[in-house]
This record gives structure tokens, sequence and C-alpha cells, in this order.
């Protein structure tokens, strides 16, 4: 891509709707580059407040495109992999009038197709987990037997985060493996699994922006995918996570850059795919180093929250630098603070959850006593508006970051602040960055 020069003033569309979107939006608007924000009209209710509304559906690229058009949008934000699987990159990129952050569909193939990430490792040996892939039950089955000692089940399509099942025996699997080819618990999505070794480890977040020729690994963060405190209990979008992480030593980050990134870009490049956007590894740091889970190919929630409340620079200007090929020109560092995610969700979730439930304290939250140099802020997820109230409308409902001198206090702030927010059924998980505590 051509190299443009960022505008003085952008306008930008900022496309999703969730606790990720809420906390680029915070940043965003911390942008001197920054001329008019929109959202999406089911953004959520803090999104909502901070933003102007585009009046067009934004799963219709065409009236989407003539509207950017019209309002003279510079710039397009994608957060989540839905659009980005459905190629809006590309149809919505209109360069140099208007450049859009995050990958085409082909790049975002990492994601939306397991088994295809799975055959771009195994060409660019990228250390990863042994595995295989059905579209045949009785097939699966019959394979999932022979793993005595465990495997991982996961629908190779796109499942908001909640398509992969970690499964100790071969009859933990077998239920697995039923879920997604006899009853299609996933849909399309699960039409065909990936039946993977069991790693074992602590878990590592690496995302980093490409822009197609080069990559900057951002500070890494660290997920509690488990619903469940002591990380029990089925899989979920994400309980909470922190920035920095001490699992992420230089030695680490070396050996993810050398053995991860640069493989998996240069293997893209080979296939005319260059990639720009967000690069998101999700490791297991394993007794024979790290291997890689899965690709994302946006940024993460809720690694996101914390990562832009401590990231320093403009994002307006790191978007645009990664959609038009200029990373090299530009800085960004981050916080010395550390910073912890809390999300606070609704009964039920991961499974079935109800809505529309009021919610109580988040001033207050925010208001939590602190010292001086200690910052709140809370990022709203599945949250709307009704009645003049803000309402719960999903299963992760809001998501309390705290920054704060060392991983400790963040913690135990962002856990206290929490604990100020209520509604029906409202739960969280107290021990987000324990292991930081020890």
């Amino acid at each position: 891509m051509p190299r443009f020069r960022c505008p003085d003033k952008v306008n930008v569309l900022l496309l999703g709707t969730g606790g990720r979107e809420h906390a680029l939006l915070w940043k965003l608007r911390k942008s001197k580059r920054l001329g008019t924000l929109w959202v999406e009209p089911a953004a959520n209710a803090g999104m909502l407040a901070m933003a102007q509304v585009c009046p067009e559906p934004t799963n219709d690229a065409f009236r989407l495109a003539r509207w950017c058009e019209r309002e003279n949008i510079a710039l397009v934000v994608v957060g989540p992999e839905g659009p980005l699987s459905a190629d809006i990159a590309t149809k919505l990129s209109d360069p140099p009038r208007r450049v859009v952050f995050g990958p085409t569909r082909a790049g975002a193939q990492l994601e939306w197709d397991k088994a295809f990430a799975k055959q771009i490792m195994r060409a660019a040996r990228v250390p990863t987990a042994d595995a295989r892939s059905f579209s045949d039950a009785e097939q699966a089955l019959a394979f999932v037997e022979t793993k005595v000692d465990g495997c991982v089940v996961k629908a190779t399509g796109l499942c908001a985060g909640k398509g992969v099942m970690v499964c100790k025996t071969p009859q933990e699997a077998a239920r697995a493996v039923e879920e997604c080819l006899v009853k299609k618990a996933f849909g399309e999505a699960g039409h065909t699994i990936l039946i993977e070794d069991l790693l074992t480890g602590p878990e590592l977040s690496v995302l980093a922006l490409c822009d197609g020729q080069s990559f900057w690994i951002l500070d890494p963060a660290q997920d509690h995918k488990r619903v469940g405190e002591g990380d029990t209990g089925p899989n979920t979008g994400g309980m909470g996570a922190f920035s920095p992480t001490p699992t992420a030593t230089p030695d680490v980050l070396r050996i993810v850059e050398r053995d991860v990134l640069v493989p998996t870009v240069d293997a893209l490049k080979r296939m005319d795919i260059p990639f720009r956007g967000v690069l998101y590894a999700g490791l297991m740091l394993t007794p024979a180093g790290p291997k890689v889970l899965e690709f994302n190919t946006r940024f993460g929630d809720p690694e996101t929250q914390p990562i832009m409340a401590r990231l320093h620079g403009d994002l307006v200007e790191l978007c645009w630098a990664t959609a038009t090929g200029q990373l090299s020109e530009v800085d960004l560092s981050f916080d010395r603070r550390a910073a912890c995610c809390v999300v606070v969700c609704s009964r039920g979730y991961p499974g079935n959850y109800p809505k529309g439930l009021p919610i109580e304290g988040l001033a207050e939250a925010e208001a939590t006593e602190r010292a001086a140099d200690e910052d709140i802020i809370v990022f709203h997820a599945g949250t709307t508006r009704k009645d003049g109230k803000i309402v719960t409308n999903g299963g992760r409902v809001v998501c309390v970051t705290a920054l704060a001198e060392n991983a400790e206090r963040a913690s135990a702030l962002a856990t206290l602040a929490a604990s100020k927010i209520s509604f029906d059924g409202a739960f969280f998980r107290k021990d987000i960055g324990r292991s930081l505590r020890g």
C-alpha cells in the first residue's frame, strides 16, 4: 500500500460494541488528531455516551461505504472478528481517502478458520500442539478414545471464545465431539473440529501491530479464561486480564518473535497476504518452550482494557501507521504502572443469562478511594439503556480496570471497585492476577 500522511484531523468510524471497543474508544478520544468519532447504533451505553452514532446498518458494506464518503471518514477501526471475516477491510478501504485498521478476510482466516491456522503453523514450523481435524463424528470419537492423557476439542470457526473444550479424559472428549458434530452446538462454526494434544503451563497473550512488512510487539497481557476462581469451570470470553505479566520475560518475547511472529507473517506474505492489523498469539508456556494455542487477528477482550490503559501515544496515529505500512515511523511506550481488569458478569454466563437488569454503582466504582497516582476506569461491555437507565445486555457486563504502582495493588483496587457494581446475579472473579501476588 502507498504511504499516505496522516491528516491533521481524522474522522473515525469504530466498529464493535463491547468492552474492547469501549477501551479503544477511550484511547481514540485522547488523540490530538481525532475529528469526529462515530460508533455503531448497537454500541454499549458507555460508548454511546462518548461518540456520534452512525445511522447506517454496519452489516451492509455498500451503504456503509457511501455513508463514509458523505461523512469524510478517513479511518475505520475494526474491533471484533466478525466484520473482519466478512472482509470489511477490503470493502471499506479506499486509499488515500480512507484506510482500515484490520486485516482482509484472507489475513483474518488465521482466526476464523483454525484448521487453516494449523496449516500455516505447520508450513512455517511455528511451535504448536499436534492436532487432527475431523468432520465425521464416528472418526473423531474413535480418535479421542486414544487420548488417555487428555486433549482439546476446538470448533474451527468463530464461536465468540466458547468453542474450545479442554478435556482431561477420553469420556470428556467424546462428550465435546458430540456437542460439536452431533448436537451442532456451534452451528456451522463447529462443522469441522480440531482435536489437539493437551498442553500444560501458564498462558500468555502476545499482541503485535503488523503493517504488512514490520511489526511492533505490545506489552503483553495475561487473560483468565475459566469462569471460576482458581481457573476452574468452563472457558469464557475472558473473566479478566492484567498487564504487564512476569511470564513475558525478555527471553520469552525474543523466542515468540523469532519462532512465532516472524515465520507467521512471512508465511502470509508468501501467500500474497500482507497482514495489516493486530496479530494476537495465544500461547502456552510449556516445559518445551512457548507454543501457540490459537491466533486471533484483532485486539483481545479483555486484554485490550489493561493494554489501552497503559499505552502511551496517539492511537489514531498508530492505527493509521499500521494500516498504511508506516509503523517504523511511530513511537509507542507503556505506563510504568501495572493495570488489572476485572470483568463483572451476569448470572448464568457463559451459558444462558438474563438481560435488561438495572445496574447500580457504576459511578461509585469509578469514585473508589485511591491514591493520587492510581486510576480506575469502568469500561462498558454488555450494557444498554432502557427507560433512561443503564441495564445489562450481555454475559460480560462491565470491565473494571485499575492502574497502580504494582500488580498486587492494581488487582486489589480493581476487585474493590468491581464490588461496588451490582445487578441481580452479578458475579466476578476475585483472583484476577493472583499469580502475581504469590
